[in-house]
C-alpha cells in the first residue's frame, strides 16, 4: 500500500510539472557551471566493465581534479606517469526535484595522475574528502576533450 501511495504522489507531481525544454550549453558555460558544484560522478572502466563512483571535485582552470585514496576502486585510474592516461567521463548536475529545472554537464577526457608535490598539496588543501581515509595521497587531473551540457527550462 505504501508503494502505491508513493507512486501516486510521484505520478501526481509529474503531471503537475509543465513540459520542459532542453537547451545545449556551450563549452565555457558548461565548465563554469561545473565549477559551481563540488559533487559529481566519475565513469571509468574497472576490470573491463563500466563503473561509476560519486566523488567530490574541484576545477583547476578547465581541468577537473579528483583526489583518490589508496585501495579505492578508482585507483585503477592511476597509470604510469609516462602513459597517456585513462579515458573517463565526469558528470555533474543540479536539477531541482520539484520544478525539474536545472542543468547537467558531462566532460570526457583523459585522467592522468598528478605528480607535482606542490599541486598535490594545493589540491589537498582545497578538496576535502567526505569520509576519513588514512591515505588520501593521490589525485587525478581530467583534461576535458569533449564537453557537453544541457539546461532544462520551461
Amino acid at each position: 500500500m505504501k508503494d502505491e501511495a508513493t507512486r501516486t504522489t510521484v505520478d501526481d507531481r509529474r503531471e503537475s510539472v509543465a513540459p520542459r525544454r532542453t537547451g545545449q550549453l556551450g563549452r565555457a558555460e558548461a565548465l563554469r557551471l561545473l565549477g559551481t558544484v563540488s559533487l559529481g560522478r566519475i565513469v571509468f572502466t574497472h576490470q573491463a566493465l563500466p563503473a561509476i563512483r560519486p566523488v567530490n571535485h574541484l576545477m583547476d582552470g578547465e581541468d577537473v581534479i579528483v583526489r583518490l585514496h589508496d585501495g579505492a576502486t578508482l585507483a585503477s585510474l592511476v597509470t604510469p606517469t609516462q602513459a597517456a592516461g585513462v579515458v573517463v567521463a565526469y558528470e555533474a548536475d543540479v536539477i531541482d526535484p520539484e520544478t525539474h529545472l536545472g542543468w547537467s554537464v558531462v566532460v570526457t577526457g583523459y585522467a592522468r595522475q598528478v605528480t607535482d608535490e606542490n599541486e598535490l598539496a594545493r589540491f589537498a588543501a582545497r578538496l576535502r574528502p567526505w569520509a576519513r581515509h588514512p591515505a588520501m595521497n593521490t589525485a587525478v587531473r581530467i583534461r576535458p576533450d569533449l564537453v557537453t551540457g544541457l539546461r532544462l527550462t520551461v
